[in-house]
């Protein structure tokens, strides 16, 4: 009913930057928070930057000053642009949305396949 397809990924050198994309489809109602988790390999899962519907943005202490998360509501599609990166940045980046489907009554996580990043040194 709801797919999440996300883009962006890639092999990138330290110091360089990178834009992921999340576009969300099907039958929705309306999305509340749209963002990003990261998990590297052996670690938990880490949300990394979220966006509220009323504009709320959050990044995390460990991207903070690199990290512009964006959103285009017209389009159900998030925005994640990383700077500087560094090769601890290297991990599958997942996106996700807490939606309502139509003719729905509650929000719920809906989560994309995951993309990875890998930044070398």
């Amino acid at each position: 009913q709801v797919q999440l397809l996300e883009s962006g990924g890639g092999l990138v050198q330290a110091g360089g930057s990178l834009t992921l994309s999340c576009a969300a489809s099907g039958s929705i109602f309306k999305i509340d928070a749209m963002g990003w988790y990261r998990q590297a390999p052996g670690m938990q899962r880490e949300l990394v930057a979220s966006t509220s519907s009323d504009g709320t943005t959050y990044c995390a202490d460990s991207v903070k000053g690199r990290c512009t998360i964006s959103r285009d509501n017209a389009k159900n599609t998030v925005y994640l642009q990383m700077s500087t990166l560094e090769p601890e940045d290297t991990a599958v980046y997942y996106c996700y949305a807490d939606l309502m489907l139509s003719g729905g009554y509650y929000y719920n996580y809906y989560w994309g396949q995951g993309t990875q990043v890998t930044v070398s040194s």
